[in-house]
């Protein structure tokens, strides 16, 4: 009796399980209809919405309608379709537009006019894309890219053979590598390094932005890197071509340029620093002109240093091969423009001199009565941009003392990145107030923090050279800022408002 009992027990629990399942079973099938119905709770609060609103027009100022000036011509799928741009021919591998070798012969050698900028006219310019040199590769990562460029991404021998005995770039296999000599850096770049740090107050961050003019291989800049000091370097496209390609093989700020008759293209009292290596620039031709252009772009207490002819040229003029005299003169000139620039000479050691210009014009009274200082009229000392250069010199902005730094003090590094400059905490930024520059850097610190997000090889060591093609008061530059990558920040001359002087 038991056991039927026990038997007859779970057949009934089975029977319940198989009720239970199947009771389930229609109930999921029965939700799942009644979702695809379209009569859930969701829909209904959306149709009461629309119900209540009436229309679509929940925020009034949404449009989709183009943002776009000009006229819109008739739908055309010919026109709507992308336009493929073929690549130029190989020879143009190395073809820089304003640059352009044969047509830089057409102009006159007079104060170097052939080595400025001469872009082509419309009809000339190429609508192709410029191909790699053959072979080329992924360049190094930095720091490895600082001593090492793979040879066919730069194919250029000469230098190597014209600066051998110097330590310039050296070919070895299929890569160049770079000493970090120089013609006045014999024992390397960090060892002339540290004799500009035991004058300059490069350790504590008051010297971060410097020109290095004549740059060669710009292996000062290169090494000025790993003590926070970023060198912008410039150089023309003369017999030594690859010197600025180099460089930004290298990762090492640089562009094509030269002291000609246009002037620099950076704003006043951008450069805390500017540095000359036998850059073999006339300092003291036409009137003092092109050391009154570095006086323009360098900032009140900044630094000129000056290494090679004609420093120290009684010991040196057999070795250089120049008369005595003609060096003597040529140092003459320099000494004679720096005081009526009101430079002070802080050092001079073997055949490197350092100059400081002062703080502002209430520490240089004397040359108010100087009839060989001639001052610029421009009440714009920013505007740079094709603009000829002249043998006047550019006046200090207002301080409210001699002890005070003309147009403001500012900060060292890396404190200087979100501080506010002092050209917009005085308003002297037509349109750019305290709240709205820092709110500027915010949002560009919120941008780089999504493009990061997006993009893991940013700050990886990948990408080295960036440009930043519309910088505005660099806030991308600032917010990206990293040891391992350096940003080109350039402001185009159509921009409605040009930041060119905010000291970022």
């Amino acid at each position: 009796m038991a056991l039927k009992s026990s038997s007859a027990d779970g057949r009934t629990r089975s029977s319940i399980q198989i009720l239970i399942v199947a009771g389930l079973c229609c109930f999921f099938y029965i939700l799942g209809a009644w979702q695809r119905s379209g009569f859930g709770k969701a829909d209904i609060l959306a149709e009461k919405i629309i119900k209540s609103t009436g229309d679509c027009n929940i925020i009034p100022n949404l449009t989709f309608e183009t943002h776009h000036g000009g006229d819109v011509g008739p739908d055309d799928d010919s026109e709507s379709k992308p336009k493929i741009y073929q690549p130029c021919h190989s020879r143009l591998t190395d073809y820089t537009p304003c640059h352009d070798q044969g047509r830089a012969m057409t102009f006159p050698r007079e104060n170097m006019i052939y080595r400025e900028r001469h872009c082509p006219p419309q009809q000339e310019k190429l609508h192709c894309l410029i191909p790699a040199p053959k072979g080329y590769v992924t360049p190094f990562p930095w720091p490895k890219s600082r001593d090492y460029v793979p040879f066919a991404n730069a194919p250029y021998k000469s230098l190597t053979v014209e600066k051998a005995i110097q330590n310039w770039v050296q070919y070895e296999g299929n890569v160049f590598r770079f000493p970090g000599g120089g013609t006045q850096f014999p024992q390397g770049a960090d060892k002339y390094i540290d004799q500009l740090a035991s004058v300059l107050p490069i350790a504590n961050g008051t010297v971060r932005t410097a020109l290095d003019t004549g740059c060669g291989v710009a292996s000062l800049g290169a090494y000025l890197w790993s003590r926070n000091v970023i060198a912008m370097s410039f150089a023309p496209r003369d017999s030594h071509e690859a010197q600025v390609q180099f460089a930004l093989e290298r990762g090492v700020p640089a562009v094509i340029g030269v002291f000609g008759t246009v002037k620099l293209p950076y704003p006043s009292r951008a450069f805390d620093m500017a540095h000359c290596s036998r850059c073999l620039i006339p300092w003291g031709a036409n009137d003092g002109m092109y050391l009154m252009e570095v006086d323009r772009v360098l900032r009140p207490g900044g630094y000129w240093v000056l290494s090679g002819p004609p420093i120290n040229w009684k010991n040196n003029y057999k070795s250089w091969q120049r008369p005595k005299e003609e060096l003597q003169e040529e140092q003459r000139k320099i000494e004679e423009i720096a005081k009526l620039l009101c430079w002070d000479k802080k050092y001079q050691k073997g055949e490197m001199a350092i100059w400081q210009k002062r703080l502002n014009a209430d520490s240089c009274r004397g040359r108010q009565d100087d009839s060989r200082a001639t001052f610029c009229k421009s009440t714009d000392t920013d505007d740079a941009w094709y603009k000829k250069m002249e043998a006047c010199i550019t006046p200090y902005p207002d301080s409210g003392s001699s002890y005070e730094v003309a147009g403001g003090q500012l900060k060292v590094f890396p404190e200087r990145l979100d501080a506010v400059p002092p050209r917009v905490a005085s308003g002297s930024v037509p349109g750019v107030s305290v709240e709205t520059y820092q709110e500027y850097n915010k949002e560009w610190k919120k941008h780089v923090h999504a493009y990061k997000k997006i993009n893991k090889l940013i700050d990886s060591g990948r990408y080295r050279n960036i440009m930043d093609m519309n910088a505005g008061m660099g806030g991308f530059a600032a917010a990206l800022e990293s040891p391992k990558l350096w940003v080109m920040n350039v402001v185009p001359t159509i921009a409605e408002k040009k930041y060119t002087g905010c000291d970022i």
